[in-house]
């Protein structure tokens, strides 16, 4: 969206006019609700669990005519009292987004061009190329003699949106294979 200097002037004063109005003793916490209740009007309440932390807020979802139209956090819930975190706050933009990439591109080395790739194919060549880097580079003892079974050469930064079953699935999958050097951009 954008909006004009013009436009931009127009709207700091209308805000500006607005915040004076609710200073006079105006109350505007009934047109707030009732602006708030209008995107939410006849949907169905679904009550979830925010996967990304431990702390598993509750997270209520609106659902109209089958499809996920909202989400917000539940004031019931003793831990968050109804506040999320970014993650939990962008809940709905992370699942339902029309510039999510739901086919896996793929760029072949030296090439420019991401193609479009089914995804056989796509896991197939992950796992190849992780066997081949492994056979490649795997450590089994250090100089000293010690057993180490680890894999210098590979690296994983985790998503934030994997939930706290698929990192910990992950993490084992990784340590099975001896990657050592793991880390997760789960960070807030």
């Amino acid at each position: 969206m954008t909006v004009s200097r013009r436009g931009f002037i127009k709207l700091l004063g209308a805000g500006t006019a607005c915040l004076g109005l609710s200073r006079l003793g105006l109350n505007v916490k009934p047109a707030q609700a009732y602006a708030t209740s209008m995107k939410t009007a006849g949907a169905k309440e679904v009550v979830s669990i925010c996967p990304y932390c431990s702390c598993g807020c509750n997270i209520i979802m609106y659902v109209k005519n089958g499809q996920f139209i909202s989400s917000e956090g539940d004031p019931d819930y003793p831990v968050s009292e109804g506040s999320l975190c970014a993650k939990g706050a962008a809940f709905r933009a992370l699942h339902v987004n029309e510039h999510r990439i739901v086919k896996p591109l793929y760029r072949a080395p030296g090439a420019t061009d991401w193609v479009e790739k089914d995804w056989s194919f796509m896991l197939s060549t992950i796992a190849r190329r992780m066997k081949d880097t492994r056979d490649r580079d795997f450590t089994a003892k250090n100089d000293k003699g010690q057993v180490v079974n680890r894999l210098d050469t590979v690296f994983h930064l985790g998503s934030a949106l994997m939930d706290n079953e698929e990192c910990a699935v992950t993490v084992q999958m990784l340590r099975g294979m001896g990657v050592y050097q793991i880390d997760h951009q789960a960070r807030v």
